[in-house]
């Protein structure tokens, strides 16, 4: 194994940018919602080294914020791209070997893509460790209903990065009875039917109504285009929900009781300690894709790593790499449900 490396994860303001804002400097906090929505879209804000990362007791990266919110990058890609380009040139700049693109900055560089030319710090989009942790939970959420190889599973978003690894991962150990794959290109959802339909029985579908029966219901896009409505779902369904930004609400499990979500592709590193900032998780836990960017670091990788859609080698690489360093976790978090511990056996949150 190569030397440890450091690495920083690069992420951005979500849905409301004074809350995330504040993550860097608490007074921030206090500034009116409008004033950020015009100032991140319209003044050159550089790129912000948030946070010190630390695991196992030494600092191992950064966090460098994008300010440029959700909705921003959604709207204008294109200055979005820029703006994540701006934030690698931080990372390289704090010594960094390797980035990882946490959120949308992976959706506004194409995964990765727009950054493979680039030979002086390793690109990774995280999707592929992603794709290892939600198949992981899928896996772990239908063995405790005792469905695991007979339920019928939908992957919302089944073309994405990490949709099309998911989708992949459960037609290949057969995890699932059926599949309903969800997304809106039809030809590319026809052609990945087509490929997992000879292990698995699969059906293509381009509007989310299509989940209405299935048992569980894995959600891996943040499209507008398919927010996950009460109506959607079948009773006693179980959602897993690893968009970021999430596309269900809290208030999907108040009209639906009977409705479990729970949180999807969050990894617990008990010795994890974010200095200076956080990225809206506790101590002790992080998004997947900052958990593969963390093990390529340790690791000691040099170069790109998961850019693009993964192969489900590049999967299974990073369940490799996880098992190395299985003495600092990189393992599946406790399941919680919008980020309260959830009881499986009773399917209830514990008291706020």
């Amino acid at each position: 194994m190569s030397s440890p490396r450091t690495f920083a994860f690069t992420v951005h303001p979500r849905a409301r940018l004074s809350e995330d804002m504040a993550r860097v400097w608490a007074p921030l906090g206090h500034v009116p919602e409008r004033v950020y929505a015009t100032a991140l879209r319209r003044l050159p804000v550089p790129p912000i080294s948030m946070a010190a990362i630390h695991i196992g007791g030494s600092q191992v990266g950064h966090v460098v914020l994008v300010p440029f919110g959700a909705r921003h990058l959604l709207a204008e890609p294109g200055a979005g791209r820029d703006r994540v380009h701006r934030a690698v040139d931080k990372a390289r700049g704090l010594g960094c070997s390797t980035v990882g693109l946490g959120a949308l900055t992976a959706t506004v560089t194409g995964g990765g893509v727009s950054l493979r030319a680039r030979t002086d710090i390793g690109v990774t989009n995280g999707n592929a460790f992603t794709a290892a942790i939600v198949d992981d939970q899928a896996r772990m959420l239908l063995d405790h209903v005792g469905q695991l190889g007979s339920a019928h599973v939908a992957v919302v978003g089944a073309t994405g990065s990490v949709g099309s690894a998911v989708t992949r991962l459960l037609a290949r150990d057969r995890a699932a009875g059926r599949l309903t794959l969800v997304a809106r290109s039809a030809g590319r959802l026809d052609a990945l039917a087509a490929e997992v339909g000879r292990q698995v029985p699969a059906v293509a579908a381009t509007s989310i109504e299509a989940v209405a029966d299935a048992d569980l219901v894995i959600l891996l896009t943040a499209s507008a285009d398919a927010l996950l409505a009460p109506q959607h779902l079948r009773g006693g369904a179980v959602v897993l929900d690893a968009t970021q930004p999430r596309n269900t609400s809290p208030d999907l499990v108040t009209v639906r009781p009977d409705v479990l979500v729970v949180d999807g592709g969050v990894v617990a590193i008990p010795s994890l300690r974010l200095v200076g900032g956080n990225i809206g998780l506790p101590d002790g836990h992080a998004y997947a894709c900052f958990a593969e960017t963390a093990l390529l670091a340790l690791s000691g990788h040099d170069g790109h790593f998961s850019i693009g859609v993964p192969s489900l080698e590049l999967v299974d690489h990073t369940r490799a790499l996880a098992a190395e360093q299985s003495h600092l976790g990189f393992q599946a978090a406790a399941p919680t449900s919008f980020g309260r511990p959830v009881d499986l056996a009773t399917r209830t949150l514990a008291v706020a």
